[in-house]
């Protein structure tokens, strides 16, 4: 089941080498192919039903009717459900949508060859053979754009993906973002022309703090930025600006340094018997990442482009190219072929494998000078958390991914919302345990978190349970508390309760009262009743 595509002719070499002779000469053609809000689309949202998706308590990703509805990216998530009430909200996943994104990739691949995974939602590739044989950039980006949109099962001309073709993928990338329908394309030359009028934040976030400080500086737009000296601009700013001055005039962040990597950079593992689970194959996955990006380390070099490669009991052949703004990490290898072995052996491509894998192989498609690593600042070998990380994943290897696991500090009024465990090597939940959460216990934490909350009996003075009104008053002062069913315990010093009511606005919010109590023995609980029963929550030291 080798993915071929339709002959284009010339290919795409020829862009690549315009772009390497010379720092200011006009790179390649490259078009960049962008599906807005993308999230939504992976988590199954239907486009006439309000929902978003959140990451770190921000919309990143909102369905046409939640933004009829006022609904935009970045609003808080409280801000969103306020405008909408109805607003279905999803946690974000990487991983879902880089699954859902490959039926997109492989069908847009049918067209033409070295098409780059950019990020779930958008790809890339250039022009040069592709234009010619299929009529023109306009032409071919129409075609990209019915192909994308017919892979998810939409009608021609929906318009839900979005094409632009300019010299280099910055500028593509920027009319891909602002294109109609029908896609952009910026005439060859005219790519630092066109983009001269765009604010300098359309350098996007990892240029969010020079762009800040350029604005204060007088410098609000690209065209200003570009009109600036280029040695002033890396005297003033460094390197990372002199890489956004290229991307002001119309060139790529830098100059392309790729070159066939010599055949050893490549690593591959026979697996045998065949495979046909994600999880082992994710395993064996993590394995080869770590010797790729040692046989890497070791020869001084970094990639930034890497292919995937897979091959079946069954003679299939399946490739894909992923690309990383930024050197390749052996925790992003994995967690990149995971993603892609994922999207192959679930068969959400369209056409899973007949056959279980035999063969796994990672090669760089595109390597530059290591710049290096700054060693800890007590003196900490360079190695050591790159040895620690494979003994973690020889142990998950053997035990299973569960089996070692990080915690994590993430947001939350609850004490056992506030740690989340994680398993080695995943991506790591949105976190925000500085942001302010009114009804949050102040410090000190609690000791001990019950995994399951314990039942509780707290009575009054006279032997009554201790109720709590829905103004959060309580029917008598605590006397004594039971725990699980046993003796009963004299309170000597009590606080509280303090109400919380949580998602009042849909069907399973959550209603509850918490209080502090110290028992004879000295020890200290944190209970809370909800749904009329007492709970124990923590226990303090």
């Amino acid at each position: 089941m080798s993915r071929r595509p339709e002959p284009v002719g010339a290919g795409n070499g020829g862009d690549r080498a315009a772009a390497g002779r010379g720092g200011s000469r006009r790179p390649g053609r490259v078009l960049v192919a962008w599906w807005p809000d993308w999230p939504v689309w992976a988590a199954g949202m239907a486009p006439d039903r309000p929902a978003a998706v959140v990451a770190a308590n921000r919309v990143v990703a909102v369905t046409p009717a939640g933004r009829a509805e006022g609904v935009r990216p970045g609003l808080r998530r409280r801000e969103a459900q306020g405008r909408c009430p109805e607003l279905e909200v999803v946690a974000t996943d990487a991983g879902r949508d880089a699954r859902a994104w490959e039926p997109v990739v492989a069908a847009v691949e049918r067209l033409t060859t070295a098409v780059e995974v950019l990020g779930p939602g958008t790809l890339g590739f250039g022009t040069r053979g592709p234009s010619r044989y299929f009529g023109g950039d306009a032409a071919l980006a129409a075609r990209v754009e019915e192909v994308a949109v017919t892979a998810m099962g939409l009608p021609p001309g929906d318009g839900s993906c979005r094409v632009g073709v300019a010299d280099g993928r910055f500028a593509a990338g920027r009319a891909a973002r602002v294109a109609r329908p029908g896609g952009l394309v910026i005439p060859p030359g005219e790519s630092r022309a066109w983009l001269a009028p765009a604010p300098v934040s359309a350098l996007g976030p990892v240029y969010e703090d020079l762009s800040g400080l350029l604005v204060r500086l007088g410098v609000p737009t690209l065209g200003d930025l570009a009109a600036l000296p280029a040695p002033d601009v890396l005297g003033r700013f460094g390197h990372e600006g002199m890489a956004a001055h290229r991307l002001a005039r119309g060139l790529d962040d830098r100059p392309v340094h790729g070159r066939e990597p010599p055949p050893d950079l490549s690593c591959a593992v026979e697996m045998d018997p065949p495979e046909e689970r994600v999880e082992a194959a994710a395993f064996a996955a993590k394995t080869l990442a770590d010797q790729l990006h040692a046989r890497l380390d070791a020869a001084g070099l970094a990639t930034t482009a890497v292919a995937i490669e897979v091959e079946t009991e069954h003679g299939e052949s399946l490739v894909r190219n992923w690309r990383h703004e930024g050197a390749l990490s052996a925790t992003a290898l994995a967690e990149r072929t995971r993603w892609q072995l994922d999207g192959w052996l679930s068969g959400t491509a369209g056409a899973a494998p007949t056959g279980g894998l035999t063969l796994l192989r990672l090669t760089p498609l595109e390597v530059r000078p290591d710049g290096g690593r700054q060693l800890d600042f007590w003196g900490g070998l360079a190695d050591t958390d790159a040895r620690a990380a494979r003994a973690m994943a020889r142990v998950q290897g053997l035990l299973g991914p569960e089996a070692v696991v990080t915690a994590v500090l993430v947001g939350g009024r609850g004490c056992a919302e506030q740690i989340e465990l994680v398993p080695w090597g995943d991506a790591l939940p949105d976190q925000e345990p500085g942001r302010p959460w009114p009804g949050r216990l102040a410090d000190p934490s609690p000791a001990a978190v019950h995994p399951a909350p314990l039942t509780a009996d707290l009575i009054d003075d006279a032997g009554r349970p201790v109720e709590v009104s829905g103004r959060g008053m309580i029917s008598g002062a605590p006397a004594a508390l039971a725990v699980q069913g046993g003796p009963l315990e004299e309170i000597h010093q009590w606080a509280g309760p303090w109400p919380i009511e949580e998602r009042w606005w849909e069907a399973g919010g959550r209603r509850r009262a918490r209080m502090q109590v110290v028992v004879g023995t000295g020890r200290a609980h944190l209970v809370y009743r909800e749904s009329g029963r007492w709970w124990v929550e923590a226990t303090y030291d």
